[in-house]
């Protein structure tokens, strides 16, 4: 399927709730209930063809196949590694997360964070699943991915050493969900794909929320508060230090490691000789290796506060949890991460508090890729996005009016492009006001001649996400990749406290001067012996042109000759690819990125410019196009419907 018919494909599929948790997308097109039932029937267990019990399933390079790492792994199946296995046993908890040979403590940590929230966790691993029960050797969990819920479909085969799972695994072994999830996830590449990460990743993928990253040492105000309120709110929290921190004596006493990904599990204020102390609880999912400085499982402070509160709190076992002031956690921790939920993860009114919207969207090259702010000649050729805000926070904790919203640029496909050794683009965007544009993309004459409102750093990570406070107002947003001509797809998310408005900036309309009909053999003679570039025209009906209608038809060429001219910049006979959108503007035409992408793939050259006579070809067929759909649209629906042999005339 083309890009543009799965594109439109999707849409279709999206306005009938596919996507959502309720109607998830089924991975590769495999089915649970179907491969399931046909287990049962044949008797066989599942053996999963799309990601197969094979070398090629751990990795591409580390992990590949031959490598040192990978000599005597065997799979098995759960049943083969204990006499009685377990989905679940007695609850998902945190301390069913321990980590194995893999280096993806930020999924783990995630994960780890997931149990705290069951109705969460129940969302992403289906509950009632069983060794016992329809046991056919075949699982499934769901992810969100870059915008709809999926539904992955694994067999139970999972990688061991000497009898031992290889990588994530429960303090018990005899419980399998955390490993079985662990190889779900996995299958979006390989278990290799999976090194190095960051836990707000698998925040979002658990449960569609929006991650924003706090850098401690630039602490905002009330960061504990804002802690706690997540946390009540059923947020995901998660915490590192940067490799970059100073490893002194006293540092390597308590502990703690870099680079490392640790949950935020609880939030707390106590009463230590009379004064109040915040404590922060957090978990290695390491499942060993705890802080050992004050408030530790076995430090004297414990001693000195009130039975009550020690027995809620304490909690003293060699189990990856611990509890630590909030004094020495922003003295030691460099990054503080918290996913926002959207309003039906939790299903509850008290934690709706967030209004969703989001918008996919493509760059290309030569059409939509335009680069950042550094390029001026493309940068107004990338997608723009509008947002209406209109109702102020209630209750803003700095007591300055506004409209927060947040707002997150996320790039597709990356542990893909991993596999195939691509780097991730450098990404962000900027806010402009855009008051008075009246569904305009917004061209170089306004992009370049104001500052943005907002915007976020460039950084090559799978999304960037930024808080904002604005007033009330219309706002367009750019997202863009750092340097032009780049293509990829990516998702836009605006997360706001009160409810909004968000659109696509451009909806494709066609400003009509004048009924004129294009189709007559004899014109493709006249033009070209009048014109020095040959204009060639697809005949679409037999047809006469007289001379009024010629006259209409000439005036029209010569009005796109003044438009061509000037965007020929250089006076070479050909128009830069960028500068389409512009042209077909000032010709009266407004058209969206998807249908721009399309124009320039059909009508430019390998070199991404367009000569004179493709321009009006591109014009005319525009107009042909927009005067059919009108003819056969119903009701003012924005929608028509055609027959095999209409999609064929529309197309030739």
């Amino acid at each position: 399927m083309t890009s543009t018919a799965d594109r439109l494909a999707r849409q279709q599929d999206r306005e009938q709730g596919i996507g959502t948790n309720k109607k998830a997308v089924k991975l590769f097109q495999q089915d649970y209930e179907t491969l399931h039932e046909q287990c049962l029937k044949s008797g066989c267990l599942f053996e999963d063809n799309c990601f197969p019990a094979e070398p090629t399933s751990l990795g591409y390079k580390k992990l590949g196949p031959g490598s040192e790492e990978t000599k005597g792994v065997v799979w098995k199946r759960p049943k083969e590694l204990c006499s009685n296995p377990q989905f679940i046993d007695d609850g998902a908890t945190r301390m069913d997360i321990c980590q194995g040979e893999l280096g993806d403590c930020w999924l783990l940590a995630a994960i780890a964070s997931l149990t705290l929230h069951q109705q969460i966790l129940a969302r992403v691993v289906p509950q009632e699943q069983s060794f016992i029960k329809g046991y056919a050797g075949i699982f499934h969990f769901q992810f969100w991915q870059f915008g709809e819920w999926v539904d992955v479909v694994i067999d139970d085969r999972l990688p061991t050493r000497d009898g031992k799972l290889l990588f994530v695994h429960s303090a018990l072994c005899s419980e399998f969900w955390s490993a079985l999830l662990e190889k779900a996830y996995a299958k979006y590449g390989s278990y290799e794909a999976l090194i190095e990460g960051n836990t707000t990743e698998g925040f979002e993928d658990f449960t569609g929320g929006i991650a924003e990253i706090y850098y401690i040492e630039e602490t905002p105000p009330k960061l504990f508060q804002i802690m706690q309120k997540a946390l009540s709110l059923g947020s995901l929290l998660g915490c590192a230090i940067d490799n970059t921190s100073a490893e002194t004596e006293e540092f390597k006493a308590l502990t703690l490691e870099k680079d490392h990904a640790y949950s935020v599990t609880g939030a707390e204020e106590v009463h230590f000789q009379g004064e109040p102390v915040q404590l922060v609880r957090m978990r290695n999912p390491w499942g060993y290796k705890e802080w050992t400085g004050p408030w530790s499982d076995e430090s004297s402070e414990w001693n000195h506060i009130s039975k009550d509160e020690k027995s809620k709190l304490n909690h003293a076992a060699v189990d990856g949890e611990f509890w630590i002031s909030y004094s020495d956690f922003i003295k030691q921790f460099t990054q503080l991460q918290i996913c926002n939920l959207t309003p039906d993860t939790l299903m509850s009114d008290e934690v709706g508090h967030w209004n969703h919207y989001q918008f996919e969207g493509t760059w290309r090259e030569g059409s939509t890729a335009g680069g950042c702010r550094n390029f001026p000649e493309t940068f107004s050729s990338n997608p723009q996005f509008v947002v209406r805000l209109e109702d102020v926070d209630d209750d803003p904790l700095d007591g300055k009016d506004g409209c927060t919203i947040l707002v997150g640029l996320m790039q597709k496909d990356v542990r893909q492009q991993k596999r195939l050794g691509r780097n991730l683009e450098f990404i962000g965007f900027a806010i402009y006001k855009y008051k008075g544009q009246n569904n305009v993309h917004l061209g170089p004459d306004v992009l370049l001649r104001q500052s943005p409102v907002a915007e976020s750093s460039f950084t090559n990570i799978r999304e960037v996400c930024d808080r904002f406070k604005l007033p009330p107002g219309e706002y367009a947003i750019v997202p863009s990749t750092f340097q032009p001509d780049k293509n990829g797809s990516f998702l836009l998310r605006v997360f706001s406290e009160k409810k909004a408005a968000a659109r696509y900036c451009v909806t494709v309309t066609y400003r009509l001067i004048d009924d004129m009909e294009v189709s007559a053999f004899e014109l493709v003679e006249i033009l070209n012996k009048i014109c020095e570039q040959s204009i060639k025209f697809i005949i679409q009906d037999d047809g006469k042109l007289g001379l009024m209608e010629f006259n209409l038809l000439w005036s029209k060429i010569q009005k796109y000759l003044v438009i061509f001219n000037k965007h020929d910049t250089d006076s070479s006979g050909t128009m830069n690819s960028h500068e389409m959108r512009g042209a077909a503007t000032e010709a009266g035409f407004q058209v969206n990125s998807a249908v721009l992408q399309s124009i320039v793939s059909r009508y430019s050259d390998a070199q991404y410019v367009i000569d004179f006579d493709c321009f009006v070809g591109c014009l005319i067929k525009l107009e042909m196009l927009f005067k059919m759909f009108m003819a056969l649209e119903r009701a003012d629906t924005g929608k028509i419907e055609l027959d095999m042999q209409q999609v064929c005339k529309t197309i030739t």
